[in-house]
């Protein structure tokens, strides 16, 4: 059995009010980069971001405005750090044409000496489809289609070709090509028809606020689907953990954290493992910049090294 890895959802590049600490709202690229060094320093396998164009007023108090891009936060990450991977958590790919999707994350891939790790989505926020004029009802259909489109966008060939529904192109070219082989394509979402989506069509699952008890059952569907169809490729099976704080806190972090001792934290992360989950996203309980990066410190050296 391969080692747990793990990986964080940035702050401060969105900030949905599930999520995002009161530190963030004052926050900006200093503390987005020194966060991400961090997390590189520690060990951690990839940093994430989110991705939406445009928030209806209907959602801001709940979502907030705040969503940087994904491919410029990225790129701009990528330039600070040295090994850590590069994930769109999720891209709403099916806004754009997929020709601008592969050459935006094929020169990231490029510039970051193969670090991308392409994660994809449905969408779910309807005025944002109907205002860049995409059809949100078929929104999946079209998802569907883009992922088949972006294989071969950015696999390794110059011209690459696609003959589909919605998109149709051939004989135009794109420079430069990604720097890995196979770009990894990851589909995020927990619905029936993204679980199996990502089952046939993905090299890895996303789930989106899964609980623990609901995962054994939807990776065991992924892998009868995978199964079905004969795909037997290399395949990364995620979850994201609860709300983390490494040692005890002095302070409230909410009845949904799991905090303790470093092996008190690894031996509950442990249990994702044991049920298939090959990477684990967390994200951390803080009251400022500083406190978030000596948690991610010390859960590198502490937690990480118990994690299997």
């Amino acid at each position: 059995m391969s080692a747990l890895s793990y990986g964080i959802q940035l702050p401060v590049q969105s900030q949905s009010t599930l999520y995002t600490e009161p530190w963030e709202a004052g926050a900006g690229p200093d503390d987005l980069v020194a966060v991400a060094r961090a997390a590189d320093a520690a060990g951690f396998d990839y940093v994430a971001c989110c991705d939406h164009v445009a928030v209806p007023r209907r959602l801001a108090p709940a979502m907030s405005t705040v969503w940087y891009d994904p491919v410029a936060t990225l790129a701009h990450l990528a330039a600070v750090t040295e090994r850590v991977r590069l994930l769109s958590h999720v891209a709403v790919v099916g806004l754009r044409h997929p020709l601008l999707t592969a050459k935006q994350y094929a020169t990231l891939d490029h510039l970051s000496g193969g670090r991308l790790i392409l994660g994809v989505g449905a969408g779910h926020v309807r005025e944002e489809f109907e205002a860049l004029g995409v059809d949100f009802e078929r929104r999946g259909a079209v998802l569907d289609e883009v992922v088949d489109a972006l294989r071969a966008a950015l696999g390794p060939e110059e011209f690459p070709e696609h003959h589909g529904k919605h998109y149709d192109f051939a004989g135009l070219g794109q420079r430069p090509r990604p720097a890995q082989p196979h770009v990894p394509l990851w589909v995020g979402g927990s619905s029936p028809a993204a679980v199996r989506r990502a089952a046939l069509r993905g090299d890895g699952w996303l789930p989106q606020g899964d609980p623990r008890d609901r995962l054994p059952e939807r990776i065991a569907r992924i892998r009868r689907l995978r199964a079905e169809a004969g795909r037997d490729g290399e395949y990364t099976v995620g979850a994201i953990a609860e709300p983390l704080y490494v040692g005890r806190p002095g302070w409230d972090t909410g009845r949904r954290t799991l905090a303790g001792a470093p092996e008190e934290i690894a031996e509950s992360l442990r249990a994702y493992r044991a049920m298939g989950v090959d990477q684990i996203q967390v994200r951390f309980r803080s009251r400022d910049r500083a406190e978030l990066i000596e948690q991610i410190g010390v859960f590198g050296a502490e937690v990480a090294p118990r994690l299997d």
